[in-house]
């Protein structure tokens, strides 16, 4: 399966901050999640994607493309939106996108009329009369309507209120089951990544540590309830991530779920009382807490 990018050995380090030997690619016409907390490194990878940073060491290819070589030709496939991006206030959203027609010749009219609709908007107001969701949601539909082949998100909805947030994110999926696109979806709030992703990869401190599709995340980790004693050595385990005691429990976090692994702990004398799915919120704090392996 083709790439929409893949970086391979990829480090760029700054005076307080290194992203060090970063491998990973997205298949096309997938959406892939970045989660980590906020100075994790998923805005500098961002950055090294759309050309507008440079790497210190490693190769990046976008779209087929070698950056930062080749990076001007691969931004005509790009599409960039961030939180900290803005628009101009006193201007219409017409205007903006009358902008946006002269500067992108593959500028598309009727699918950009089709978003607004879609995304409630109103062209004749102007942007200072928007609400912050109605903003990022303008902000998306001049990013969409180009039809970008890579579409990179950058927190786009920090500080929205819980309703705004629901309102872009199910507009948002709505529009990438419509055209289907390569998707780079970059957030610290795990909830939103899991309603939108194929796949999820966990940046902490520059180093990527998990990567999976997130069916597989989702269904290889459990949260296990246990009475017994835990044996000296269970931490040891491979499968097990945490195990701490929980009030009268046993708290048990397993990475890689098996069927046979009640009955593995009730020979060593742990009885398991509850198998519950985890978040990926929980995944994600779980993987950071061991040591960065899931």
């Amino acid at each position: 399966m083709t790439a929409a990018f893949a970086v391979s050995g990829l480090c760029k380090r700054y005076p307080q901050f290194e992203l060090k030997d970063l491998n990973l690619s997205l298949p096309e016409g997938t959406v892939m999640g970045l989660v980590g907390v906020n100075g994790a490194g998923k805005t500098t990878l961002l950055r090294l994607l759309t050309g507008i940073a440079a790497p210190d060491a490693g190769q990046v290819e976008v779209l087929g493309r070698r950056l930062p070589e080749a990076q001007v030709a691969a931004k005509r496939d790009i599409g960039f939106a961030s939180e900290d991006m803005r628009l101009y206030r006193s201007q219409s959203l017409d205007w903006h996108m009358q902008l946006m027609r002269q500067i992108y010749p593959a500028w598309d009219e009727s699918y950009a009329q089709h978003l607004i609709q879609r995304f409630d908007l109103n062209p004749a107001q102007a942007l200072a009369g928007f609400s912050h969701g109605q903003r990022v949601k303008a902000l998306l539909m001049l990013c969409l309507a180009r039809r970008p082949r890579l579409l990179l998100l950058d927190e786009p909805t920090t500080g929205l209120d819980p309703v705004a947030r629901m309102e872009v994110l199910e507009s948002l999926a709505d529009v990438l089951r419509d055209d289907q696109r390569s998707v780079l979806f970059s957030s610290h709030n795990t909830h939103d990544v899991e309603q939108l992703a194929d796949s999820i990869a966990f940046l902490h401190r520059g180093q990527l540590i998990a990567h999976a599709d997130k069916e597989s995340f989702l269904d290889n980790w459990r949260r296990l309830l246990c009475l017994g004693q835990a044996p000296g050595n269970l931490k040891a385990w491979p499968e097990l991530a945490q195990v701490r005691a929980a009030g009268s429990q046993i708290e048990i976090k397993v990475r890689a779920w098996r069927e046979d692994l009640p009955q593995r702990l009730d020979a060593i004398g742990l009885s398991v009382q509850r198998a519950d799915p985890m978040t990926l919120e929980d995944i994600f704090v779980t993987t950071v807490r061991a040591g960065g392996v899931a």
